[in-house]
């Protein structure tokens, strides 16, 4: 089964839940957190890999239905394109 950037965003926010509870120790929600850091730079680099080179599409972990599409997220209104001279 495919992870995805939802997947990521309920673990994280269990790890957030643990410690306001008390159930979950600072030494390993650190340790969650490195990870999840690591595999949102990971999403950043496949990003770029498919602006770059106009990939069809991607891992499948930000969002498979529009990953590589060049369509918005529900509920994005719009995009700013930054371009450097």
């Amino acid at each position: 089964m495919a992870k995805t950037m939802a997947d990521l965003h309920e673990k994280l926010f269990e790890t957030l839940d643990g410690l306001k509870s008390g159930t979950m120790d600072i030494e390993r929600a650190k340790a969650i957190s490195d990870i999840a850091q690591t595999i949102i730079n990971g999403a950043k680099v496949e990003v770029d890999y498919i602006k770059q080179t106009g990939a069809a599409k991607g891992s499948g972990f930000l969002d498979p239905a529009t990953a590589g599409s060049g369509q918005l997220p529900d509920g994005s209104v719009g995009r700013t394109v930054h371009k450097l001279r």
